[in-house]
């Protein structure tokens, strides 16, 4: 459906688009010209958009509204006469004295469907939700003794502050509407663009309407819709929190808690009867199916909050009743953060600043552990490396041991620069503040409940591409090294960090599986091809920034301080990963491995 609107500025009152224009038949002369044109395409014409925002139409250069009861009155006219339909522009916020005005002007007897607008969310103008807003105009439209369709011309929910859940919420409520049509505001968020020296738009939120990410990304929405239509966003949408049902007891929150990390701890607590509130905005893929699992699995202890980081109000209430709280919420790829950098830095080290300041805030805070990254030591392309097999290994036997805590920051990307600042602003906490506080650099974690991408979790990633038979990108040469942790040893890893945390507060320890742990990704897909019956096919790429071509995590500093050591091996890890995700994307694994002496003679390294 075109929406004709915007006056040429050499035709207006005054030289810009929300003029009225100079001569309003102009108007319906363009709308003539365009049906002869393209008129087999369409059957309905909106016409202009959002009358009282002036910068739409300027109604101080028309106060009585006469140039623009001329100009729409004619143009619809005319559009019946030429066989099409007229829609009525929606007005933000509505305005029913305005219909009275354009029923009294003869407008209305030429307008075939009314158009409403509304932005929940949005602050300037109190949202009373679509019944009552409908209900209104639909009152009116009766006492004026018209009977035209009543569409939502536009609506939409901004997530510039990461809110994805609320605009799955907005777009049912809008689609359950009761109008005979909806069009939703943006399938794709905006990129800022210069515009006459000037941002396109004026106001942030303009730019984040859209069922995806300006860089392509899906966004919730997206993502259920792609599933399974309506009905799976109606289904998600009826997801509400769950009850505590454990009275005044004190939780355990985690931030990101829908993760792969966040799931896997989540499920240890409550399986140990701790209750725990799970803090997340569902934008990353798997979420929700994660979710739906704990709650089935744990009926009882277990709240969810669907919010984002960057929200201090809804941050500082799920603060409120925490004794423990695990900071997994994150942006999570060196890619995206390329990509947008702004975007990075405000969930990693805004979203983690709003947590502290909400701990620090409190008279008995919760100790806190936070989630960092080996990124965080850069590219290491100190390192002098050379070729053994299909792997990498230092030439300084001494550094065969790992990287331990003494190496210098050294932050490389967008990423490694917001999880780094995090990093450091945790450790600061704990010493000019006082709050209880660990930082985990963890290397390569993986597990059950992980639906890992090209961009961050890759093992996983491998895996899934060999059981949908799908090839793989591979950056760099195959042959960088790095040491693989299985969940439940990071699990144990946590609980121990948080029942010594007055001892180890103020501490960054790097946390990996280690030297006996490790793996290239050559050997990875060797072991694939034993698990899978063959090898995916591989496209080489140039190598990524801030790629390291070796990264071993030298955890002997918390071992030394809690006695902990991984206990699960790469060989048992990878199988197991392999078994459930087989099972979670219902393909049939091979039922024997070929030869269980490949695998031991690839993880003999």
């Amino acid at each position: 459906m075109p929406c004709v609107k915007y006056t040429p500025p050499s035709l207006g009152i005054v030289p810009k688009f929300s003029s009225p224009p100079s001569v309003p038949k102009t108007y319906a002369d363009f709308i003539d010209v365009m049906v002869a044109r393209l008129g087999k395409h369409f059957e309905w014409i909106e016409l202009w958009n959002q009358p009282n925002n002036l910068n739409e139409w300027d109604s101080r250069l028309d106060p009585q509204w006469n140039a623009f009861s001329e100009m729409i009155g004619g143009a619809a006219f005319w559009i019946r006469q030429l066989g099409k339909k007229a829609v009525l522009p929606g007005l933000w916020p509505p305005d029913l004295n305005w219909l009275n005005l354009m029923e009294k002007r003869g407008v209305l007897a030429y307008i075939d469907a009314v158009g409403v607008q509304g932005f929940p969310g949005a602050a300037e103008f109190p949202w009373v939700g679509w019944d009552l807003e409908l209900g209104a105009l639909r009152d009116r439209l009766t006492t004026l003794k018209v009977k035209p369709e009543i569409w939502i011309t536009q609506t939409g929910y901004s997530t510039w502050r990461g809110n994805e859940r609320a605009q799955v919420s907005a777009f049912i409520e809008a689609a359950d509407a009761p109008v005979d049509r909806m069009y939703w505001y943006a399938a794709q968020d905006n990129r800022p663009s210069p515009h006459a020296g000037e941002p396109y738009h004026s106001d942030e939120r303009e730019y984040h309407y859209g069922l995806k990410r300006a860089d392509g990304g899906a966004k919730l929405l997206y993502e259920l819709w792609s599933e399974g239509g309506l009905q799976r966003v109606r289904e998600f949408d009826s997801i509400r929190p769950a009850a505590r049902g454990t009275g005044r007891r004190k939780h355990v929150l985690i931030t990101g808690g829908a993760g792969f990390i966040g799931t896997n701890l989540a499920s240890r607590l409550l399986a140990a009867d701790r209750p725990v509130l799970i803090y997340d905005n569902l934008s990353r893929a798997g979420g929700e199916r994660n979710l739906a699992w704990l709650k089935e699995t744990y009926p009882k202890g277990l709240t969810i909050k669907i919010a984002d980081v960057r929200e201090p109000q809804a941050l500082r209430a799920a603060v409120r009743s925490a004794e423990e709280v695990f900071h997994f919420a994150a942006q999570v790829a060196v890619t995206s953060s390329l990509e947008d950098p702004r975007h990075d830095f405000d969930v990693n080290i805004g979203g983690t600043l709003n947590l502290l300041e909400a701990i620090r805030s409190m008279d008995s805070p919760p100790s806190v552990l936070f989630t960092s990254t080996n990124k965080v030591y850069g590219g290491l392309n100190d390192l002098a490396l050379q070729a053994a097999g299909k792997r990498y290994q230092p030439l300084d036997t001494t550094l065969r041991t790992g990287v331990n805590e003494e190496r210098p920051l050294d932050f490389h990307s967008p990423y490694g620069c917001s999880k780094g600042a995090a990093d450091q602003y945790v450790l600061d906490y704990a010493r000019t503040f006082g709050v209880n506080a660990v930082v985990f650099r963890m290397s390569c974690i993986y597990g059950i409940h992980q639906n890992g991408t090209e961009d961050q979790g890759w093992v996983a990633h491998f895996l899934i591409r060999a059981l949908q038979q799908k090839g793989l990108t591979i950056y760099g040469d195959g042959m960088q090294v790095r040491d693989l942790l299985f969940i439940d040893d990071l699990v144990d890893a946590f609980l121990l960090a948080q029942s010594n945390i007055q001892s180890l507060s103020g501490q960054a320890f790097n946390i990996g599986g280690g030297l006996g742990n490790t793996i290239s990704l050559w050997d990875l897909l060797e072991v694939i091809e034993n698990l899978a019956g063959e090898r995916p096919s591989v496209q080489m790429r140039e190598w990524r920034p801030g790629d390291q071509r070796y990264y071993v995590s030298d955890t002997r500093k918390f071992k030394a301080a809690t006695g902990w050591a991984p206990t699960v091996s790469v060989h048992q890890g990878v199988k197991r990963l392999y078994r459930w995700l087989a099972k979670s994307y219902g393909i049939a694994p091979i039922p024997q491995l070929r030869s269980e002496g490949i695998l031991d003679a690839v993880f003999a390294h």
